[in-house]
């Protein structure tokens, strides 16, 4: 039985709510989420999008997926998919990006892991399980190196971002790479890209069979598949095992099936990158593991492969590869891999790179000057992930004992295979739009619920959420809504205390009482919204509920701050890259807005929108030019003691003057933080900068020469017509830009 909510609803909804579009909202809509209608030869609006959301969530209730839903079940599911509706359609909530662009369309319903943004996996070998991918060499049970490497690269490729393990503990378990491999890569010359492969490094494969014994060599030819791709890289890492497969000293992978550059992937979408990206990170994950020939693989190689493999995904145009790498904090190595230049140019820029410590460490001198230089690394607390949620609730040892690392922005606590699932929470727009606040997060409770019932691919990832069944409940547009509310923000000032273990003298924060109790209540509310639904549908309860995501290209569809994050300035001009040929920009032109090419990137053009922050009129208004690093560590731990039980996801923006103090604020949150980043604070300085702070004046100046409706005239033009496989550049579902939206 399928719920189906019914266009009278949908008119009601749309006469009487209006959706709470930012100044960028319905155009960054239009770009990211609406999805082509191949029988109505145009792409979606609004209230479709959100029909699909919807649709497709309500109906992964278990009772209506195994036929045990009662008439009763069935009145009370059509009733919320209908205030799911109203909720979303307002924009006083929304699901993940994920979610607002795959739930309801045919490839969730066949890959049930495309809802969610993010992954963690240890480096480590394993075994590949029940799992849709089991390399033809291998038995299912067989722990192999390559396992971890293919869930990256398969969850890359299907949209996600993927955190992963490099620490000791886990490469330890690698055996040594005890062979070098002879890769050749064939491709035949039917194939379009014939020439750009030739030139990339494959052979003519009529050639290389006319010369070669192929029953000499191990040969594989590559699947015009994601699996495909997945099992050759499998293949080629496993090659320098002996352990794992006995000849494996000559390997040839023939890519002559894989479809030419330009061509449209079905399903997920978007264009093929053709196979030259892909002959490109075979021979460079080679090279790795032939150079680590002999010896055991390190933190450095093992990042390196997972770089190359997320290098070779970006080409893939509207997926994007957000890793986090985790290693450890004596791991110097690990530490200032990214200060080789040719390197970080050519593949290391693809994870954002974090330590792993424990409360006890206090060594912060090294990691704080790489921070100052770099931004990086950052920084998660394994041992208060583990044994606590809340901080007020105190430590409970075990709370989360299997988890061993996060997902690329750090707001979700994973175990191995486990992935993030998200929803978010505008609470201003909410209250302003007459909703209770205990009806929005019940809502939001159950639709992450039901994600957890979706058909995985891989057994790890099966057997973690059903033990966990996992969920996120974030909230954005907190520091507007907090000085609306309660007419000051969360931190209402400093004290001073001594640390009785490193003897230096810090300012503990004062926090606001009542911002305490209203959020504190938020979280009992979603925990009893939790309990009541795993109760009516027979599992366990979420091992945690609530966090805080840093948004990004979502909160920009409301027109909020991003997550706990202060807004970049009252005014400034956010600007947002398009493909050339995007239907948007004819739109945007005669509406008046600015629109150049893009001075970095070909085929690229740049338009130019003038945003007014949320709170930029309240009193005690602060941007992220003007708050301190102090009261930044110190808000997020307000929101990791009272609302989050799985981590608050910041970054956390210093100036140069403020670099001497990194060190001290990581030890005195040491017992508090369970994973932070930071990031010199950035104005404008260089041409077409995303974001660049104006004047009121200016912002005004700009406003009036805007003098038509982009949606009206966009609807006019009807220009969307032939444009099915638009490439989208630039947009993120986090503010920092780590986690994909596609």
């Amino acid at each position: 039985m399928n719920i189906k909510l019914s266009d009278d609803y949908i008119r009601k909804i749309k006469s009487t709510v209006h959706p709470h579009w930012g100044e960028l909202g319905w155009v960054t809509y239009k770009r990211t989420y609406a999805r082509w209608i191949d029988r109505l030869n145009r792409f979606e609006e609004w209230d479709e999008t959100v029909k699909r959301v919807v649709e497709g969530n309500i109906n992964l209730d278990p009772r209506l997926q195994n036929g045990t839903a009662t008439p009763d079940t069935v009145r009370v599911l059509n009733q919320e998919a209908e205030h799911l509706f109203k909720l979303i359609y307002g924009l006083a909530s929304t699901p993940s990006g994920r979610n607002l662009w795959i739930s309801g369309t045919d490839y969730q319903k066949r890959v049930g892991d495309a809802l969610n943004n993010c992954w963690f996996i240890a480096i480590r070998p394993q075994a590949y399980g029940d799992s849709h991918i089991v390399p033809f060499y291998l038995k299912k049970d067989q722990p192999a190196v390559s396992m971890p490497f293919s869930f990256l690269f398969d969850e890359l490729m299907k949209g996600g971002g993927v955190g992963f393990s490099v620490s000791r503990k886990n490469i330890s378990q690698i055996p040594p790479a005890d062979r070098q491999v002879d890769l050749d890569i064939l491709i035949s010359k039917k194939n379009g890209d014939y020439a750009a492969a030739v030139e990339a490094g494959a052979v003519d494969a009529e050639d290389w069979k006319k010369h070669h014994d192929s029953s000499a060599v191990m040969t594989y030819q590559t699947p015009d598949t994601r699996e495909g791709w997945v099992e050759s890289c499998a293949l080629l890492i496993d090659a320098h095992f002996s352990s794992i497969i006995k000849n494996g000293g000559h390997l040839a992978i023939d890519v002559s099936k894989i479809r030419e550059k330009g061509k449209r992937i079905h399903g997920f979408g978007g264009v093929a990158a053709g196979p030259v990206p892909f002959i490109e990170m075979l021979g460079a994950v080679n090279q790795v593991l032939n150079q680590a020939c002999g010896r055991p693989l390190t933190s450095v190689d093992c990042t390196d492969i997972c770089n190359l493999i997320g290098k070779n995904v970006v080409a893939g145009n509207v997926r994007r590869s957000a890793e986090i790498a985790l290693g450890d904090p004596d791991d110097q190595d690990f530490i200032t891999m990214k200060q080789d230049q040719k390197q970080l140019m050519d593949h290391r820029w693809a994870s954002n790179n974090s330590v792993l410590v424990t409360p006890e460490f206090t060594h912060y001198s090294k990691v704080a000057r790489a921070i100052a230089d770099n931004g990086e690394p950052g920084v998660v607390n394994m041992d208060m992930i583990r044994n606590y949620g809340r901080l007020v609730d105190g430590r409970q040892p075990g709370i989360d004992g299997e988890a061993e690392g996060t997902n690329p922005c750090g707001e979700i606590s994973l175990c191995n295979g486990e992935p993030c699932n998200l929803f978010e929470v505008f609470p201003e727009i909410a209250e302003h739009q007459g909703w209770a606040m205990d009806e929005v997060l019940h809502l939001a409770v159950r639709y992450a619920k039901r994600v957890t019932f979706s058909h995985y691919d891989w057994a790890c990832s099966r057997a973690i959420i059903r033990k966990n069944r996992r969920i996120g409940i974030s909230m954005s547009g907190i520091q507007d809504w907090v000085l609306k509310r309660f007419g000051e923000r969360l931190v209402t000032g400093f004290r001073n205390i001594r640390d009785p273990e490193t003897g230096e003298t810090y300012r503990k924060p004062v926090f606001n009482r009542e911002a305490a109790r209203i959020f504190d209540a938020f979280y009992q509310s979603t925990v009893a919204a939790d309990q009541a639904y795993s109760e009516e549908l027979s599992c366990r309860p979420s091992i945690k509920h609530t966090t805080v995501k840093p948004s990004g290209t979502v909160s920009k569809l409301a027109g909020i701050s991003e997550g706990m994050h202060f807004s970049f300035d009252k005014y400034l001009i956010q600007r947002i890259r398009f493909q050339d040929s995007d239907p948007l920009l004819p739109a945007l032109r005669e509406a008046g807005y600015k629109v150049e090419k893009d001075v970095y990137s070909e085929n690229t053009m740049v338009a130019e929108f003038p945003v007014k922050a949320g709170g930029a009129e309240y009193d005690r208004f602060v941007s992220a030019n003007d708050v301190s690093i102090s009261e930044q560590f110190a808000t997020q731990l307000f929101l990791q003691t009272y609302w989050a039980d799985n981590s608050v996801s910041c970054t956390i923006t210093f100036h140069k003057d403020e670099a001497g103090k990194i060190a001290g604020l990581l030890r005195q949150y040491r017992k508090a933080c369970k994973s932070t980043s930071l990031l010199p604070y950035s104005g404008h300085g260089f041409a077409q900068a995303p974001k660049e702070p104006i004047s009121k004046a200016r912002y005004r100046e700009i406003k009036s020469g805007i003098t038509g409706d982009v949606k009206a005239i966009y609807q006019s033009l009807n220009s969307n017509q032939s444009e099915k496989d638009l490439e989208l550049v630039d947009q993120s579902d986090c503010a920092t830009g780590a986690c994909p939206i596609k």
